[in-house]
């Protein structure tokens, strides 16, 4: 689809192609936010946005924009928390249930989890992306607007910290020596 096949859409096709990507826009907010209703918001800006700048989209990948998009309205509501000192707590982590999950499987829910959260942010994004989404590291780069080659290494250094904090109970800090 071209640029100005893209400005000449109608309210009803552009919902038609957002439709199908709803499902994965919730699950990757739910990951990074661990609160329904909080999700719920971060992809009605999403789509908000999506349908307000659509007339700004490029050819290309609509699923990797509209995670781009998502990512960044996630990141700017952290810097306005960070700014006006708001802390998040992690009470998401204990109203978590799981339809016919076992104490033991639940109790490994809450340890990934926890392992996602020790992650730096652009780590557990990189994970969530390719690991939950099913993003191509060529779409992941796009979405985070990074070189391929820093997709690949990040998704290392994510993978070998939560494997880290499976086996241990802890992340690995890394230190400077100078």
């Amino acid at each position: 689809m071209n640029d100005a096949a893209n400005r000449d859409l109608t309210l009803d096709e552009i919902a038609s192609l957002l439709e199908p990507q709803i499902p994965g826009l919730r699950r990757y907010a739910w990951a990074l936010l661990r609160d329904g209703e909080a999700a719920d918001d971060l992809v009605q800006d999403t789509l908000e946005r999506a349908i307000s700048r659509w007339h700004q989209r490029r050819d290309g990948d609509l699923r990797a924009w509209l995670f781009a998009i998502q990512r960044n309205l996630f990141i700017n509501a952290l810097r306005r928390r960070k700014a006006h000192g708001t802390h998040v707590g992690e009470d998401a982590l204990n109203d978590l249930q799981a339809p016919d999950m076992s104490p033991e499987g639940h109790a490994g829910l809450h340890d990934v989890l926890r392992g996602l959260d020790a992650l730096p942010e652009e780590q557990r994004s990189i994970l969530l992306l390719i690991g939950v989404e099913d993003l191509s590291y060529e779409q992941a780069a796009q979405v985070l607007d990074i070189p391929l080659g820093t997709v690949m290494s990040r998704l290392s250094r994510a993978r070998a910290r939560l494997r880290e904090f499976m086996e241990n109970g802890r992340s690995t800090v890394l230190r400077r020596v100078k």
